[in-house]
């Protein structure tokens, strides 16, 4: 075997069904995943951050467990599937768009007193 991979060349596949993606699928996939992270920065803002909290704090806790939930653990796929690390890095980017736009929301509707 690891003659073979000596020789090469090496790639990962990932099966897919024939046709064009279901684009209404991946998207109803990815509010959902929207709605789960944001259920889980509420839990971990909310445990961390009384109500009446000032923005910057809330936007803090709320930006750094968003951030980590869509971000940090697409490192893996460049440590251990070979994906480029320039790709990798553009997709750590969007996590943190993403991760801002969470905190902002958070910071924002937090309860005042």
């Amino acid at each position: 075997m690891l003659e073979k991979f000596k020789r090469g060349p090496i790639g990962m596949l990932t099966p897919r069904p024939n046709g064009a993606p279901a684009m209404g699928k991946f998207l109803g996939q990815w509010f959902v995943y929207c709605i789960v992270v944001g259920i889980f920065v509420a839990y971990l803002t909310g445990r961390t951050r009384p109500v009446g909290t000032p923005y910057l704090e809330v936007f803090r806790v709320a930006g750094a467990s968003a951030f980590l939930a869509y971000s940090v653990a697409l490192i893996q796929d460049a440590i251990w599937k070979g994906e480029d690390w320039g790709v990798t890095f553009k997709y750590v980017l969007d996590g943190l768009i993403y991760g801002l736009l969470t905190a902002g929301t958070f910071g924002w509707l937090w309860p005042k007193m």
